[in-house]
């Protein structure tokens, strides 16, 4: 299943957020903010401040837990509570290499609620598709982070490179202690 740009790209950020509490927390400074805002393509207002950095810092565990709901009925509920919580206005836009494409609330609207409001919508594009298996928790032994698994034949089974890396050397280190042992 192919979803379309911009889900894909609301879908990255979001999981790239909720990634950044795990430890080490990547999320402190609003130096860091600036950078996830930059890397996203995020466009419209900022405040730039330690204020917005805690209320995004917030939002890691509430969408953490949209990402790992494995319930259908479950998950509508918490898509549907962040847009009671989030004011909605779709728009069609075009800007950036995403060329035409929604914008689901305001540009002035505080950018932890446009966060939610793209992440629940990103997530029901999801859902819709029933392609919740898409979601999934790091296979890396002690890393909770969240895997978003866009890949044709569903194989990707860490967080990042890194957790990658470090779970084939830990299996690698296991099967020469075997090998040393026999």
């Amino acid at each position: 299943m192919t979803f379309a740009p911009d889900i894909e790209a609301n879908l990255l950020a979001t999981v790239e957020l909720v990634n950044t509490a795990e430890d080490p927390d990547t999320l402190t400074t609003v130096e860091q903010l600036d950078a996830f805002y930059e890397r996203h393509g995020y466009t419209g207002h900022r405040d730039r401040d330690a204020g917005e950095l805690a209320q995004v810092r917030a939002l890691r565990p509430v969408l953490r837990g949209l990402l790992t709901t494995g319930d259908p009925e479950q998950l509508a509920v918490l898509v549907n509570d962040l847009l009671d919580a989030h004011p909605t206005r779709v728009r069609l836009v075009t800007h950036g290499p995403l060329g035409r494409h929604l914008h689901v609330a305001d540009d002035d609207s505080p950018w932890p609620s446009r966060i939610c409001v793209e992440a629940a919508i990103a997530v029901s594009d999801v859902l819709i598709a029933g392609e919740l298996s898409r979601f999934g928790v790091c296979a890396d032994d002690g890393c909770d982070g969240i895997v978003l698994d866009l890949s044709r034949n569903r194989s990707r089974r860490f967080c990042s490179t890194a957790c990658g890396n470090r779970h084939a050397a830990a299996e690698y280190r296991a099967r020469q202690r075997e090998q040393d042992q026999a």
